[in-house]
C-alpha cells in the first residue's frame, strides 16, 4: 500500500492530492501539522464519502508518534501509519455509518458514543468501545414549509372564509341597488337577493368567530 509522508500538509503537492472531498489538513496531525497519506485508506474513505453521500468531519486522521502519546493513543495506533479516521457522528447515523463502511472495505471499529465519534481503520478486523444509543428516528424531521402549515391552518380558513362571504355580500347588494332600478319585470327576485345578502353576512360572522376560536385556542395550547 504506497504511503507518502511529509514534514507539513502544506508541503503536499497538489498532484499529489486525488480525494476530493478531503484536504490535507484535515488528514494531518493536529498537533505537528505532519502527513502521513496511505492512499489505500484515502481511497476507502472517499469512497465511504460518496457512498453516504453527505460530508464526513475528521476528527484526527494521521498522528505522529509524539501527538499519538500525548493523546494517549494506542502504542501500536493505526493512526500513526495513516490507516485510522476518527470521524464524527453528529451528521451521521451510527448503524447506517457502520455498515456502509464495512462495505468500503473498513475492518477495524471502536465506536465512541461519549465523545461523539467512530473510528475505523484498515484491519485487522476487531471491534471495540460501547454501543451508540438507538435513536428512533436516524435524523431529525424536516420541518415543514411554512406554506403547506399556512395552507392548513385554521384561523387562515376562518378569516378566508369570512373575506369570501364579506365580499359576496356587497356583491349581493350591489346587485340589489342594480336590479331596483330595472324593470318592473325583475322586481320579484329582490326580495331572494336580500336574503342571500343576509346568508352571506352571517357566513361572514360564522367566519370571524371560527378564527378566533382558532387562535384563542392555539395560545392555549402554546402554540403561536
Amino acid at each position: 500500500m504506497p504511503t507518502l509522508t511529509y514534514a507539513h500538509f502544506r508541503d503536499v503537492p497538489e498532484s499529489a492530492w486525488r480525494w476530493p472531498s478531503f484536504s490535507p489538513a484535515e488528514i494531518a496531525c493536529r498537533g505537528t501539522g505532519a502527513i502521513k497519506i496511505n492512499t489505500e485508506a484515502m481511497d476507502k474513505l472517499q469512497s465511504l464519502r460518496n457512498r453516504l453521500g453527505k460530508p464526513l468531519i475528521v476528527r484526527s486522521g494521521y498522528r505522529s508518534p509524539s501527538h499519538n502519546r500525548a493523546v494517549g493513543g494506542a502504542p501500536a495506533s493505526k493512526h500513526m501509519q495513516g490507516t485510522a479516521f476518527d470521524i464524527a457522528m453528529s451528521n451521521h447515523d451510527p448503524v447506517a455509518f457502520m455498515a456502509a463502511a464495512r462495505a468500503v472495505g473498513f475492518l477495524g471499529f471502536g465506536t465512541y458514543p461519549r465523545s461523539g465519534f467512530m473510528h475505523i481503520d484498515l484491519g485487522p478486523a476487531r471491534s471495540w468501545g460501547e454501543p451508540f444509543p438507538v435513536r428512533a428516528v436516524p435524523f431529525v424531521a424536516e420541518t415543514r414549509p411554512a406554506r403547506e402549515a399556512l395552507a392548513e391552518s385554521r384561523t387562515l380558513r376562518g378569516t378566508g372564509a369570512a373575506g369570501v362571504a364579506t365580499v359576496g355580500a356587497a356583491g349581493v347588494e350591489v346587485a340589489q341597488e342594480a336590479l331596483a332600478e330595472a324593470q318592473g319585470a325583475v322586481l320579484p327576485l329582490l326580495p331572494y337577493l336580500d336574503t342571500l345578502r343576509w346568508l352571506f353576512i352571517a357566513l361572514a360572522l360564522g367566519g370571524i368567530a371560527v378564527a378566533v376560536w382558532a387562535r384563542v385556542d392555539d395560545w392555549k395550547k402554546g402554540l403561536r
